[in-house]
């Protein structure tokens, strides 16, 4: 058994036996004892929401150019920059393909920095090289699709070559002064380059705008809220423009940018520039109360201005350093890229995919995630996030693991901000939703069964999001007799539909404590224990050593995915199990181990990267594929999923396998990190296969900036610093037993505070506004349920071999104890 496993199931009711108890005081150990160590009410003024008037860099769905601005009684305005080819390509919206790198940018939105391009890389080097594949391995491919790909290569490479000669960058800063203003700069990387910076309404609402003078423009609005409210708008740039148009829509702004014909009006305005290499136009642009004056600043302040907020940014955004600590500003940037604003509901939310989203949140588990991720960088945005969410109608009921996991979500939010309103507005909601669910138990034996879903490969398993996972291919309909749902039953007991159903039972339980209902958490803690019971009893495969799928006639279901280590999430895997499944499957290279992990399906079972609906006679994964055809290792086959990753690592850690979790965090980041590095892209999934025709890991697809992606590189950061949410509500967890070398996450908040954690394997240090609170030298550490006083704290500590811990209290000298190996209890 892991040395902490005992004590580390987090949220099951288990003996700590084995377990020492170290104490700094004659105090006696005990759960229930004293009065809780820290104080931990609302701070929701440290969490407010946005505030107006409010500038807002990098503000719209697909549309990463620009800046939104939103003044008194719901003002608006944007500016942005826009790049024309010579061919009259125009690369103003649905961006994602032209970026080409970004960052830094502030998790406040005090900074942003984005590289754009005009080659959308929709013909690339990975179409050319799975073409030139083709031809070198002709053994994999008929005569006829060696031939056509022999006359197609010369004729697209001519087209890539064609497109990279006529190729135009340009980088786009922008810098926040105040809340009504903020500098900005675009910088030319190529001659011959021609940009638009304009002046218009952000969701098309009615604004007059016109050209103030030679580098001027200047715009007028009334408040959506309120109509009495009237704001002005002005962009100044340091030079005169080369041309400058007034238009009667923002289509014709765009035709005309396109050399197309256009209208003349008051809907929008722009200056026309033509740059060099290396030339860089500044602007401010600033809104008011009154109408602006042209503003005086030179190029010289406002990139001064621009380098000052770049150089901020580690101060008040979570960064990190080492060898996938680095990866820690990466993934903020990419969040802080997602971060997108709701003119509905006039609030801020993350973004979920589609290349950059849609308009509205997204009712999946998307958001969810998105929620966890952006609370460990900006609680404002994650608890606007929430709030947006059941703004716009709360989770899907289609997919069953929605409900779940915002439960878990709004959750992990509340620890880390104590913000009692979000418990508040989910629990009703989530109670409902949790009540309807026994419809699916078919058999009342207290475990659900899947939905049936007629068409496969792609509809089967999209109950839970797994839109062709081949765990689903073989289930047989039932008709349904009653219920609220339209979807008849299948004969399939779901062992992830269960393990979500458990973490939903528990979170609410918790919740319900939180709250004062010692009757619904006491219902939901006999909910849990019965699922536990039930998934030990029928859904433990003994003689595999799988959690696995099975038919109501009693025949398994023996595709193996990542969905078998779900019972670790839901709490509901025996200890026995949880070891097992860890020792003999995890980290085995022919299941889930390898460099790129965790396949969605087994390496070694026959669905692995299956072609279509073939399973379970398919053939393997033909390694040159053809380009564009998604019948590989993608989607649910056998593609790497950051969901998947996260569920199975928060899994890890609510049974205390450390170590183990800190090798799939190294794991996960360091693929996130090719992908980024690259290409400049945080996908939806990666091929789990190394080698593969677009760079080795991304796989070839149009979601480049998805925001599950970051959850990779979030697990480093959270092995650093997280919320626990199977722990003290006013405790959380750092360190790590196995990332490798020398990692720092600085400035994660926590209630109002910001925490930095920096780790190697033989110390570990905690600082809170820059005061270092524990030190542990002589191995690595992992600390839980860590509560700070002013003259103590208690915590859990695990530790892979004896170390000494000293903990400085704020109001008391420094408290010092020596720990064995194992798991620890301590109270200094």
């Amino acid at each position: 058994m892991s040395p902490s496993l005992a004590l580390a199931v987090r949220g099951v009711a288990l003996p700590l036996a084995g377990c020492l108890a170290v104490l700094a005081t004659d105090s006696p150990w005990s759960a229930a004892a004293e009065e809780r160590l820290q104080e931990a009410g609302p701070v929701l003024e440290d969490y407010a929401p946005l505030a107006r008037p409010f500038v807002m860099p990098g503000f719209k769905e697909q549309e990463f150019n620009g800046a939104l601005f939103v003044g008194r009684g719901e003002t608006r305005f944007s500016t942005s920059v826009s790049l024309v080819t010579e061919s009259k390509k125009v690369v103003h919206e649905n961006m994602v393909p032209n970026i080409r790198s970004f960052g830094p940018i502030a998790s406040d939105g005090s900074y942003y920095e984005i590289r754009i391009s005009s080659d959308d890389r929709v013909l690339h080097q990975a179409r050319l090289d799975a073409l030139q594949a083709t031809i070198d391995h002709p053994e994999s491919w008929s005569a006829e699709e060696v031939a056509a790909a022999t006359a197609e290569l010369p004729v697209l490479q001519k087209q890539y070559d064609t497109i990279q000669a006529q190729k135009q960058d340009i980088v786009v800063r922008y810098a926040r002064v105040n809340d009504e203003e903020l500098v900005g700069s675009v910088t030319a990387l190529d001659d011959g380059t021609t940009i638009y910076l304009d002046a218009s309404a952000p969701f098309a609402e009615p604004s007059t705008y016109a050209v103030a003078g030679s580098g001027s423009l200047a715009g007028i609005t009334r408040g959506l809220a309120d109509g009495d409210q009237t704001a002005h708008f002005r962009v100044d740039a340091d030079q005169a423009a080369d041309g400058a148009r007034s238009y009667a829509t923002l289509k014709d702004m765009m035709n005309a940018m396109g050399g197309k014909s256009a209208a003349d009006g008051t809907a929008a305005a722009a200056l026309h520039y033509e740059l060099d290499a290396g030339d860089t136009l500044t602007f401010t642009a600033r809104m008011g109360d009154e109408a602006l004056p042209p503003a005086r600043r030179t190029p010289e302040e406002v990139t001064e201005l621009l380098e000052r907020a770049r150089t901020r940014i580690d101060k008040v955004s979570v960064s990190g350093s080492g060898p996938l600590g680095d990866m820690i500003d990466a993934m903020r940037d990419a969040m802080a890229l997602n971060a997108n604003y709701d003119e509905k509901f006039n609030r801020s939310f993350v973004m979920w995919g589609l290349g950059g989203g849609g308009d509205d949140i997204f009712k999946g588990w998307d958001s969810a995630w998105d929620a966890i991720t952006a609370a460990h960088l900006d609680p404002a945005l994650a608890l606007d996030h929430i709030r947006d969410f059941y703004d716009q109608g709360g989770p899907r009921y289609d997919q069953l693991h929605a409900g779940p996991m915002h439960a878990y979500a709004a959750w992990r939010v509340y620890q880390r901000t104590g913000d009692r309103s979000i418990l508040e507005l989910v629990y009703p909601v989530m109670t409902a939703y949790i009540a309807r669910m026994p419809e699916f138990d078919v058999n009342g034996d207290g475990l659900l069964e899947s939905p049936w879903v007629a068409d496969r490969p792609g509809g089967r398993g999209n109950h839970l999001g797994l839109d062709d996972s081949p765990q689903f291919f073989g289930y047989k309909q039932i008709p349904r007799d009653g219920g609220t749902d339209t979807r008849d039953h299948t004969d399939l007991t779901d062992v992830p539909l269960n393990s979500y159903y458990g973490l939903f039972a528990h979170v609410l339980g918790r919740m319900a404590d939180e709250l004062g209902r010692p009757a619904d958490a006491k219902q939901y803690a006999d909910l849990h224990a019965e699922l536990a019971e039930q998934m030990d009893a029928r859904l433990w495969n003994d003689e595999r050593g799988l959690y696995l799928n099975r038919y109501l006639d009693g025949r398994w279901e023996h595709t193996s995915t990542p969905t078998v280590f779900y019972p670790l999430f839901g709490g509901l895997a025996s200890p026995a199990h949880a070891q097992r499944l860890v020792d003999e499957h995890l980290e085995n290279p022919d299941e889930f181990g390898g460099a790129h992990a965790l396949p969605s399906v087994a390496r070694n079972d026959p669905a692995f990267c299956s072609s279509g609906d073939h399973h379970p006679e398919a053939e393997h994964f033909i390694y040159f594929q053809e380009h564009m055809e998604e019948d590989a290792c993608e989607e649910w086959k056998g593609a790497v999923w950051p969901p998947m990753n996260a569920t199975v690592y928060d899994g890890l850690k609510r049974y205390g396998f450390d170590a183990e979790a800190a090798r799939l965090a190294d794991k996960s980041t360091r693929l996130w990190q090719s992908s980024y590095e690259e290409l400049g892209w945080f996908p939806e999934y990666w091929d789990a296969e190394p080698g593969q025709l677009i760079n080795g890991a991304a796989t070839d697809t149009a979601w480049r900036t998805y925001s599950w992606s970051n959850l990779m590189p979030l697990m480093t950061s959270t092995e650093l610093f997280s919320d626990d949410a199977w722990g003290d509500v006013n405790g959380f967890r750092f360190g790590t037993l196995g990332l490798p070398g020398r990692n720092a996450v600085h400035d994660v908040p926590w209630r109002g505070q910001t925490y930095s954690v920096v780790a190697d394997a033989s110390s570990t240090r905690l600082s809170r506004d820059g005061q270092v609170l524990f030190t542990a030298s002589g191995g690595r550490v992992v600390v839980r349920d860590f509560v700070l006083t002013s003259t103590g704290a208690t915590f859990e500590v695990t530790a892979d071999q004896k170390v000494t811990i000293t903990v400085h209290p704020e109001a008391a000298p420094a408290r010092r104890v020596a720990v064995p190996a194992g798991t620890t209890k301590v109270r200094l």
